[in-house]
Formats: structure tokens, C-alpha cells, sequence
């Protein structure tokens, strides 16, 4: 086996999977850009810096690849070794995978306001960055490949601090976001459809760093490298998806209610001020109700009158309907209420 087929094989495979993704990312940028104009300036920002993470890992994986396959085709000593350029892809990667569960650590902080579960989330985040630069440096050191199981000290720690706290996050907000159901079709519709998207997400990247680790450790050659150098585009993607989706949580369908938008902005007052509108439903014409009485004079002389109280269900239909109106109302308000729960921090 050549040198070049024990790790730049592998990469090249990985490589193709990461241009993909990118492809893919730039398209979920683009999406953003034309959907969630009123999120917060610091969201945009934190989008741009993402992508701008991305396109420098995919700019530094294709420099190599040319490097080593091209510039170097018939030089086996080359091929052997690592130099600055390669040892960029871990530590990109451990960037943004910290940049993303930072964001959705402030997330979970957000919709449950519990400070230990933000606190686990970012140990695992921290521990996953810091041994993900450990393992950029020790690449550094050590550039061949051959030897590059020796970086396992820093290695393994960062993906498995990576995986745990793709888990630790996906587990904090599906158990919360299931404590949100109040039994209103509608809303435990949307809740469902958050739950979901939230699973797809965080598993992906966990499943996807526990067999960068799985194959790390048992196959000798640079088979890992298929995975980890697809695994950053996994983590963008991944943020990218969980805001896209919100669009098609907020639209209105059969089963959603026009009030429910989960959308996380600086305009939500305006949002729900307009929902709070929406509760009202259609207008209904103006009614003069008018009733009329009729006396009849009779003499009874000596026998007294029977005196007919009125019969509970002899309520004028207008109340009735205007108190099933307000039942209605208040129905409807609660319901708004356990939505905007849930819209608030997603």
C-alpha cells in the first residue's frame, strides 16, 4: 500500500463529501438571508462568521489535495508527511463544532433558564475545542502519517467530548420541548415537528464523530479521515437546518393556528401583538338587538296569579352564543399562550 493510497485516498473521499456540503450550506446561507431578515443582528453575524469557518476549511482542504496530488505527484517522502495546511482541518473543525453547541447551549438556556444544564453543555464544548486545537499541534509535531495515532491522547477526548454534548443537547431539549405538550392538537403538532427536527440534527453529527473515533482506533490507515473531514460541514449544516426550519413551522397550515410563529427576533412584541389580533377572529357585523315586551291588564278578582319563574334554558340565544363565544375566546388565549412558550426560545 503507497502512501498515498493510506491517507490522501481517504481524504480525497472525504474531500468530495465536504465539497458537497458546502454546496449545500451555501444554499441554507442563502435561504436564511431571503427568510429570517428580522433575527437579530448578533444571529447574523454569528451565521457569517460560520460560513466564513467553512469556506476557509474547504479553501485550506483543496489547497493541499493540489499540493500532494498535483505539485507532488511523484514525491513518496511528501506524500508521507503532514505540514501546516493539513494540520488547519482538525482545528477548524473543533471551532466550529464549538461555535454550534455554543449556540445551542444559549438555546437550552433560553427555553429551560437552567443554568446546569448550560453548564454542561458547555464542559463538553470547551474539553471538544481545546483537545481539538491539542490535536491540530500534535500533527504539527508529529506529520507523519504513519505515526499520527499518536495524537490519540487529545484525539479521543475531542470527539467523544464532541458526541456527548450533540447528545446532552438534542436530550435537553427534547425532554423539555415533550413537557410542553398541553394536549392541543395544533400545538403538539408544531412541538412534534421541533422535536424532530432537533433529533435528525444533533444525531447526525454525534453518530458521525463516534465513527471518526470507531475507526480512529480499530483501522491503522487514514480510513477516519472520510468522516472527520466532512464532520465541520455536518455541524453548519446542522445550525443552518434548525433555523431554515422555523419558516415551515410558522407557516399556516390545516392543523397550526395562525398565532403560533416560533421565530426568535428582535420583532417579536410586533409578532405577537398581530397574533394577539389574530385571536380575535373575523369581524362580525354590528347588531341592534331589540326586545320587545307585551302587558295584557286582567282582573283575577279574588284568585291569585301563579307566578311561572323562569326556566334556566329560556336564555335568549344571543347569550348563549355570546357566552360560547368567550368560552371560545378563552380556549383559543390559552392555547396562544402555551404556543408563544415554545415560539419564544426556538
Amino acid at each position: 500500500m503507497g502512501p498515498a493510497e493510506i491517507a490522501h485516498g481517504p481524504m480525497f473521499i472525504g474531500f468530495v463529501f465536504n465539497a458537497i456540503l458546502y454546496g449545500i450550506m451555501i444554499t441554507q446561507c442563502y435561504l436564511y438571508s431571503v427568510t429570517s431578515k428580522s433575527d437579530r443582528l448578533w444571529i447574523k453575524l454569528f451565521v457569517a462568521v460560520l460560513l466564513i469557518a467553512d469556506t476557509l476549511n474547504t479553501v485550506f482542504n483543496t489547497m493541499y489535495l493540489y499540493d500532494a496530488l498535483i505539485l507532488h505527484f511523484n514525491d513518496p517522502h511528501y506524500l508521507e508527511t503532514a505540514n501546516w495546511v493539513f494540520a488547519t482541518s482538525p482545528a477548524l473543525t473543533a471551532i466550529i463544532a464549538a461555535m454550534v453547541q455554543t449556540f445551542f447551549a444559549w438555546r437550552v438556556k433560553a427555553l429551560t433558564s437552567n443554568m446546569w444544564f448550560v453548564t454542561a453543555i458547555m464542559f463538553f464544548t470547551l474539553v471538544g475545542l481545546f483537545c481539538g486545537l491539542g490535536a491540530a499541534i500534535g500533527v504539527g509535531i508529529v506529520r507523519n502519517f504513519i505515526d499520527i495515532i499518536k495524537v490519540r491522547v487529545v484525539g479521543i477526548p475531542w470527539l467523544v467530548a464532541n458526541s456527548v454534548g450533540d447528545v446532552l443537547i438534542t436530550s435537553i431539549l427534547v425532554w423539555h420541548l415533550a413537557g410542553l405538550k398541553s394536549g392541543i392538537a395544533a400545538t403538539d403538532t408544531t412541538i412534534n415537528r421541533i422535536i424532530r427536527v432537533t433529533v435528525e440534527t444533533g444525531m447526525c453529527t454525534s453518530i458521525c464523530a463516534v465513527v471518526d473515533l470507531i475507526t480512529f482506533l480499530v483501522i491503522p490507515t487514514g480510513i477516519h479521515l472520510i468522516f472527520n473531514s466532512a464532520l465541520s460541514k455536518l455541524y453548519t449544516n446542522s445550525l443552518m437546518s434548525s433555523l431554515n426550519s422555523r419558516a415551515t413551522w410558522s407557516s399556516r397550515s390545516d392543523s397550526t393556528p395562525r398565532s403560533f410563529v416560533p421565530v426568535m427576533n428582535s420583532s417579536r412584541s410586533s409578532q405577537l401583538s398581530k397574533n394577539s389580533k389574530n385571536l380575535q377572529g373575523p369581524k362580525r357585523p354590528k347588531q341592534l338587538l331589540v326586545h320587545v315586551e307585551s302587558h295584557e291588564m286582567r282582573d283575577w278578582g279574588d284568585q291569585k296569579p301563579e307566578v311561572n319563574m323562569a326556566s334556566t334554558n329560556d336564555v335568549p340565544p344571543s347569550i348563549v352564543d355570546l357566552r360560547n363565544n368567550n368560552t371560545s375566546a378563552e380556549g383559543r388565549k390559552l392555547q396562544w399562550a402555551n404556543e408563544k412558550q415554545v415560539g419564544e426560545a426556538v
